[in-house]
């Protein structure tokens, strides 16, 4: 814009030079027209970025991974003038490269775009224009400016997968353990009067005797013991001369695989938490739902710089109830090893998720085998992508 600018002044110049120097009226009338084109470029620029609103919607704000998403960018101003076709700066996210979109339709007061994109990996973000740039037709003045509704925020949802039941004892999935609590016949918590369909065994035959009515033993419902997952949220590590790109398919992995484990758990009425730490600290239980979990998970960071042997350490100590752990993370090290070993030794069943591009890898082989001595289940996650 300025070695236009430039431009056109040194031709105003040289051509008003010459009407002066030499009488021309021609010259003149040239140099007006330039001063004419100047004039009007700069009003019409400065009267349409007055005038000018942009505004974009989604066609919906929550969405599993991979689907696709559109969204409507509306361009409209009231200037008398006419100026050049308004050009978008789209904001950049995790599933949106910044992009720039040249409106095409000149002299429209109002014009509609759609922008569409497929929603690769999971997160918050907020798509849409960061920037506008409204020119006149000459291409003279350009002037930028950010549009006053930031847009709506997108919120790309994980996609649970199926895996294997959590076991809690060898053979034992927890719901067998509370039936056989409920029916232990030596630890009735209360008595009341038979009810047609209660089952003889629960009969207590000796109050029964002295009440001379039939009475029933009551017992108090065990609670299950819970499954406890834990996230690897620090910053995922790509082997050497992997694209960064799939950094983002190792994220996703990881929080599918947690939220697929959850889901199992749920669906199976097993009790399970899993503790988020992060931006947004919270302690998630299956009471609260799946979609609260999905919700939670879209918007988890990998910027944790609290490493996850820590966050296994403070949960050490509230293993007491717990029947099972799962661990999901993608950077085992010689200290998770041990640490791994030290939870399998105090009681619950402990598996283990790897989310890598190379299980094969012979250091992580090395790992795995170590682990798997200890008795810990070792599950392999391939980021798809």
């Amino acid at each position: 814009m300025k070695s236009t600018l430039v431009s056109l002044g040194v031709s105003f110049a040289f051509l008003l030079l010459c009407a002066l120097s030499m009488g021309n009226r021609m010259y003149l009338l040239l140099a007006l027209l330039i001063a004419i084109a100047w004039g009007l470029a700069y009003i019409s620029v400065r009267a349409a970025e007055k005038t000018v609103k942009v505004s974009h919607g989604l066609n919906n704000t929550r969405v599993n991974r991979g689907d696709n998403v559109a969204m409507e960018v509306s361009v409209s101003h009231r200037s008398l003038l006419p100026i050049a076709p308004v050009s978008l700066k789209m904001r950049a996210t995790s599933n949106t490269p910044a992009a720039i979109i040249h409106l095409t339709e000149l002299g429209r007061r109002r014009q509609k775009v759609a922008y569409r994109f497929a929603a690769k990996h999971v997160g918050a973000m907020s798509p849409g224009v960061e920037s506008f740039t409204v020119s006149d037709v000459f291409g003279f003045f350009k002037k930028e400016h950010k549009p006053e509704n930031a847009g709506n925020e997108l919120l790309v949802l994980p996609v649970p997968f199926d895996v294997e039941p959590l076991t809690f004892a060898a053979g034992d999935m927890g719901v067998e353990t509370m039936k056989r609590a409920m029916e232990d016949p030596s630890s009735p918590s209360d008595i009341r009067a038979y009810q047609p369909g209660d089952p003889l065994k629960r009969i207590h035959w000796k109050m029964s005797a002295r009440k001379r009515e039939i009475m029933i033993r009551q017992f108090d419902e065990p609670a299950l013991p819970d499954a406890l997952v834990l996230m690897d949220t620090s910053p995922p590590v790509l082997p050497t001369g992997m694209d960064p790109a799939k950094l983002s398919y190792l994220q996703d992995a990881v929080l599918e695989t947690a939220a697929s484990v959850v889901s199992c758990q749920i669906s199976h009425e097993n009790p399970v938490r899993l503790p988020l730490v992060g931006d947004r600290p919270m302690e998630y239980h299956g009471s609260m739902g799946l979609p609260i979990l999905l919700e939670e998970l879209a918007r988890c960071t990998f910027n944790e710089t609290e490493q996850f042997e820590r966050v296994i350490l403070m949960q050490m100590n509230d293993l007491r109830k717990t029947g099972a752990v799962v661990l999901i993370t993608t950077r085992p090290t010689s200290v998770l090893v041990d640490l791994i070993g030290r939870m399998k030794r105090m009681g619950p069943n402990v598996r283990l998720y790897l989310v890598t591009f190379q299980p094969k890898d012979p250091d992580l082989l090395g790992f795995v085998g170590r682990l798997q001595q200890k008795g810990v289940e070792v599950n392999f996650v391939s980021p798809q992508g």
